[in-house]
C-alpha cells in the first residue's frame, strides 16, 4: 500500500495526490478537518456538507484544481451515489473517506420514537456504511485506501439520555471492527477516531424528541436525567482542552501514517474511558460509572414504586 504522505513519496509515485472525501464539513470537526487539507497541497479534496449549509462552507474555501465543495445529504442514496461517480469521473476514485458526519439525539428510550430512531441510525451509521460501500471496489482494486471513521466515546461506553447516538456509534464501530478483516487482504486500512468531549458548541446542537424538548421544562420521571445530564454535558465541554482542531491533526496524521490501528481513542477522556473499561469487571463498571453521574441516587424520586 503506498502511504499518502510527502516523507514517504518515492520518485515512482511523488505525483500521486490522495484523492480525500471528507462528510460534515459544515462545523466542528469537519470544517476543522476541511480547513487543515485546505493547507495540505499534496491531496485532492473533496468537502461535503447539506444542501442548507453549502453556501456557509463555499464562503469559507476558494475552489480550485484540488479542492471542491460539494452537496451531501449521507441519509440519501441518491446524493451518495451521485457523489461518489462524479468524483470518479472528475479524478478517478476515493482513496480516502473521512466518515465525519452525524447527528446526536438528547432523550432516554421511552421518549425516542421509530421515526427519530431512524434519522439517527441513518445518518450515523447507514449513510457512512453506504458510502463505505461505494468506495470500496475502487480502494480494493488499486490496492490502498483508508476509511476513517469519526466515532465517539460514546461507542465505547453508553451514556443516560443517549441511548440512540451510543447505538448508532455501536454499530458503526461493530461493523468496522469486521471491515478491519475483510480489507486487510486488499491493502485497505479501517480507523476509528473515537473523540469524548471536545471543546466546542457541537453540544448545543443536539436533537430532541418531543418529549424531551427543553421547552416542555423537562416535566414527569425523566426530569432529573435531564436536568442533570445536560448542565454536566456542557460543562465537560468547556473544561476539555481538545479542540477541533486537534481532531482534525489527529486524522490528518492518520491519513499520513504507513500503518494505523483500528481505534484512537483521541481525547484525554477517551482514553481514560478506554483503560476504565478494561481494568474494572463487568459488574464493578456500570455501577462505578453511575456513581460518577451528577446526583444520580436521587433520579427518578417520587416517581415510581421501587424498593
Amino acid at each position: 500500500m503506498w502511504p499518502f504522505s510527502r516523507r514517504h513519496h518515492s520518485k515512482a509515485n511523488q505525483h500521486f495526490k490522495p484523492v480525500v472525501l471528507v462528510t460534515g464539513c459544515s462545523s466542528g470537526i469537519g470544517l476543522a478537518l476541511a480547513d487543515l487539507l485546505y493547507k495540505h497541497t499534496e491531496y485532492r479534496v473533496v468537502a461535503t456538507a447539506r444542501k442548507k449549509s453549502l453556501d456557509k462552507v463555499r464562503a469559507q474555501f476558494q475552489e480550485n484544481d484540488r479542492f471542491v465543495v460539494r452537496e451531501l445529504d449521507v441519509t440519501s442514496d441518491e446524493d451518495r451515489k451521485r457523489l461518489i461517480l462524479e468524483i470518479g469521473k472528475l479524478w478517478g476514485g476515493i482513496d480516502v473517506l473521512v466518515n465525519n458526519a452525524g447527528i446526536s439525539y438528547r432523550a432516554v428510550v421511552e421518549h425516542m420514537t421509530s421515526k427519530d430512531e431512524l434519522l439517527q441510525i441513518e445518518t450515523n451509521y447507514l449513510g457512512p456504511i453506504g458510502l463505505i460501500r461505494l468506495v470500496l471496489p475502487h480502494m480494493r482494486m488499486t490496492g490502498r485506501g483508508k476509511i476513517i471513521n469519526v466515532s465517539s466515546v460514546a461507542g465505547m461506553l453508553a451514556m443516560p439520555t443517549m441511548s440512540s447516538y451510543s447505538a448508532s456509534k455501536f454499530a458503526l464501530e461493530g461493523a468496522c471492527e469486521s471491515l478491519w478483516y475483510e480489507m486487510r487482504p486488499f491493502g485497505v486500512q479501517v480507523c476509528m477516531v473515537q473523540p469524548g468531549f471536545v471543546h466546542s458548541n457541537s453540544f448545543m446542537n443536539v436533537y430532541h424528541t418531543d418529549q424531551s424538548d427543553p421547552t416542555r421544562n423537562w416535566s414527569g420521571p425523566y426530569k432529573d436525567f435531564y436536568q442533570n445530564m445536560t448542565p454536566f454535558i456542557s460543562r465537560m465541554m468547556n473544561m476539555s482542552m481538545t479542540t477541533p482542531e486537534k481532531i482534525a491533526k489527529i486524522i490528518v496524521d492518520v491519513i499520513e501514517k504507513e500503518n494505523v490501528p483500528l481505534w484512537i481513542p483521541a481525547t484525554f477522556d477517551a482514553k481514560l474511558f478506554y483503560y476504565i473499561r478494561r481494568a474494572l469487571p463487568r459488574r464493578l463498571l456500570l455501577p462505578f460509572l453511575y456513581w460518577c453521574l451528577p446526583k444520580a441516587r436521587n433520579w427518578g424520586r417520587g416517581f415510581s414504586h421501587k424498593r
